[in-house]
């Protein structure tokens, strides 16, 4: 447990520990007031609720922690109910965060998708014999951040399948490779399964291997491989895939360690909903006894390329969750985490931009990152684009009636753009041409360069680097 963590419920803090800078909690007197008033009529307005569902969100309302079994109620709201549940998610988001809502300037790198594992929902991934198997060399994956640095980006999000006979410290030395030519950017690095790997091919524990992420120069990991933390539901949609009791492991002694996390769920495949909410409360059980998840993010399942609804791998699998599903997902994550996360991430890459937007008013205060090089839910069949530019995250956010402010990737605010947009940032520049100027998936998977070569077949020197 990280030392000096406050484990007080974040509406029980005082008023001198904001979640956000001070900027969130500077609210003019009349602007109170009329929160006040908009806070009453909510609460007369739940008052007449059905009874279950009005007790639930009076609760909640109160500043209190709801049950599974309660979850479970409120994901099977419909009409006025579902109205309320999103009023008291947005309700819940403005006592928390305020009316800030904030986005990164990052770049996804997705060094190789070569993968050891077979998991039904994943289409990025491939086999080593596969034609479309590529690798990046240590000095592209350099070039691409140093590129991404000079767009104004403060974070490298570094991500990947698992290569075959990989190299234990491979994930160490990239980290420790992009800090020393960029000290001052974020690595935002290496998913639980990777810790896994990483460790077992370094013949380590997870926590020595952690060490030696976080000595090269980690500052946070995704919170990614999580899907639903459900045993026997990943043994069915994704057998062999890190368990959950070894993700709660690597989670938990990152959080030990001062390193922070992310957290997720990926939703709309074969899961019920049962399942969401007993996720999300393991999920605070977690952030209660280390304080380490800096968001939750709900990650709708794609199914277009997704092998397990493509090839009928799994039975029942459902064609990815409705607009409706998506908004319950996230409005109840709002109420089920406020006490004790109090980020909520809307996916534009998974949600689109229209549906995002909406979310803000559904107890959603983040939008995520520009990414650059969205690959993974692009190869799934996302129509969403590879790169959101962050005038158009700001335009999103002030039709939606918020404040827009860039962040870092704890949370700690960069800029807050109250008044307007000011200098105009170096991605806002670039035009349509978005994949000439970066690259896409879809152009690295044919090219010859970085063609993946199995250790044992390669004849290219310096493959050892890479295998």
């Amino acid at each position: 447990m990280p030392e000096g963590t406050d484990r007080t419920p974040i509406s029980q803090q005082s008023a001198s520990q904001p979640i956000q800078p001070d900027t969130q909690s500077d609210i003019q007197p009349d602007i109170q007031s009329e929160a006040a008033v908009d806070a009453g009529r909510l609460e007369s307005l739940v008052a007449q609720l059905n009874p279950p569902v009005a007790r639930i969100l009076e609760a909640a309302l109160a500043g209190k922690d709801i049950s599974v079994a309660d979850a479970v109620i409120l994901f099977e709201t419909t009409g006025l109910e579902f109205s309320a549940l999103g009023m008291v998610a947005d309700e819940l988001r403005r006592r928390t965060v305020g009316d800030l809502a904030t986005y990164v300037v990052n770049r996804n790198i997705n060094f190789t998708n070569v993968c050891i594992k077979r998991c039904g929902f994943c289409a990025f991934s491939r086999d080593f014999r596969e034609e479309e198997g590529y690798f990046l060399p240590v000095n592209e994956i350099i070039r691409r951040a140093k590129e991404a640095w000079d767009y104004g980006a403060t974070e490298v999000c570094i991500q990947a399948g698992l290569p075959p006979q990989m190299e234990g410290d491979l994930y160490i030395k990239l980290c420790a490779a992009i800090k020393e030519e960029l000290p001052e950017i974020h690595v935002h690095g290496f998913s639980p399964e990777e810790v896994l790997y990483g460790s077992i091919r370094s013949r380590c524990t997870i926590r020595e291997y952690l060490r030696g992420l976080q000595d090269a120069g980690v500052g946070s990991l995704p919170g990614t491989s999580a899907e639903v933390l459900d045993q026997p539901l990943r043994d069915h949609i994704s057998p062999g895939r890190i368990s959950v009791d070894q993700w709660v492991e690597v989670i938990t002694t990152a959080h030990e360690l001062d390193i922070p996390t992310t957290s997720t769920v990926m939703f709309g495949h074969v899961e019920t909903n049962e399942h969401l909410a007993r996720h999300i409360a393991l999920l605070r059980d977690i952030q209660q006894a280390t304080g380490g998840f800096t968001e939750f993010v709900p990650l709708s399942f794609v199914n277009t390329e997704a092998p397990m609804f493509l090839k009928g791998l799994v039975e029942d699998v459902r064609s990815g969750p409705t607009g409706m599903d998506v908004i319950k997902v996230h409005a109840i994550a709002r109420i089920m985490l406020n006490n004790w996360i109090p980020n909520i991430q809307a996916s534009w890459v998974k949600e689109g931009s229209r549906l995002s937007q909406l979310l803000l008013t559904a107890g959603v205060n983040d939008l995520g990152g520009t990414l650059i090089n969205e690959s993974i839910s692009t190869s799934a069949g996302a129509q969403h684009g590879q790169l959101m530019r962050p005038a158009e995250f700001r335009q999103m956010i002030r039709q939606a009636g918020r404040i827009p402010a860039e962040r870092y990737t704890t949370y700690g605010l960069k800029r807050v753009f109250d008044q307007d947009d000011g200098q105009v940032d170096p991605l806002d520049l670039v035009g349509d041409n978005v994949e000439e100027i970066f690259g896409s998936y879809r152009k690295l998977v044919q090219l010859d360069t970085f063609r993946f070569e199995h250790p044992r077949q390669s004849t290219r020197p310096g493959v050892e680097t890479r295998s």
